[in-house]
């Protein structure tokens, strides 16, 4: 997408991308917007006004990537949010659902625990594993509920 458009306009069309479950899409144009925010920051001169902070679109950009089965940037742009916010409670919990969903169940221990501690998200179960005394299946269906964001 050219950048002659507004910012507002092609954040609104990438949103819609998403919400129309368009994930790859979505991501595509996000990064777009998630480069072009770092572009303009190292070079100040510009004078359009950015709507969000590169941290919202980083969130939103691993979500895409999360729903398009993209762990490998998902991963890598989570690690970035957790380096610039690291009580980002929301960006712990996608990062462990991000390993447990690649299948590194260890790893992802860690960040679901800081994002139960910070943001009192309650810590998921890891894929494939029955829950002690179920109260509630909290197995792979609900990947998509708990990775909306909660703001």
């Amino acid at each position: 997408m050219n950048t002659t458009t507004p910012f507002s306009l092609r954040l609104s069309w990438a949103q819609g991308l998403f919400d129309r479950g368009d994930h790859l899409a979505a991501a595509t144009a996000l990064a777009e917007l998630v480069d072009e925010v770092e572009s303009s920051r190292a070079t100040p001169a510009d004078d359009d006004v950015v709507l969000h902070s590169v941290t919202d679109l980083r969130l939103m950009l691993a979500r895409a990537y999360f729903q398009s089965a993209q762990l490998g940037r998902a991963e890598a742009i989570l690690l970035k949010v957790i380096e610039q916010s690291p009580t980002d409670s929301y960006a712990h919990l996608l990062l462990g659902r991000t390993l447990q969903r690649a299948g590194r169940h260890a790893e992802a221990a860690r960040p679901l625990a800081l994002a139960e501690v910070l943001g009192d998200y309650e810590r998921p179960q890891a894929y494939g594993t029955t829950p002690a005394a179920s109260t509630g299946s909290t197995g792979s269906t609900e990947t998509d509920e708990s990775t909306e964001a909660p703001h």
